[in-house]
């Protein structure tokens, strides 16, 4: 089965996606272009370095993006390059990854509500934008239609 627009504008799948990006991003302390990312490097499965550069064409160059994702554990090794028969290594998304997606498209269909309590990063309104995103999460949550 195939979805058409209008399903994805019935089931309301991104009313709340910037929302719910920026929560994702604040409380996982990752870039907003790093998680899209991570979310196009998720559907492409396994992935070598080049199918990372050819995703990050549309994106800010960033020059240590590649090694911060390494390091951070968002992106792990899944077969090793040997020298002779291997010539490049393979790559998926962690595990820590694809909790995160299953996670953000979790909220975005409404099967979870994000956290309001001192779980939540935006919970000790230290800045104006916190209590922004807290009387934007409050809305989201009363939303009957998501």
């Amino acid at each position: 089965m195939r979805l058409t627009p209008a399903d994805l504008r019935e089931i309301n799948l991104f009313k709340y996606y910037r929302l719910v990006r920026k929560w994702a991003c604040k409380t996982y302390d990752i870039l907003d272009a790093d998680l899209e990312l991570l979310i196009y490097l998720d559907c492409k499965g396994r992935f070598t370095r080049d199918d990372f550069i050819n995703g990050t064409y549309t994106y800010a160059w960033d020059k240590k993006r590649w090694e911060r994702l390494r390091r951070d554990g968002w992106i792990d090794v899944w077969r090793h390059r040997n020298k002779t028969t291997i010539k490049y290594s393979v790559f998926q998304v962690s595990s820590k990854s694809k909790r995160l997606i299953t996670r953000i498209y979790n909220v975005m269909l409404g099967e979870e509500d994000l956290p309001i309590g001192p779980s939540s990063k935006f919970y000790k309104n230290k800045s104006y934008t916190d209590k922004v995103y807290n009387k934007a999460i409050d809305d989201m949550i009363k939303d009957k239609d998501r």
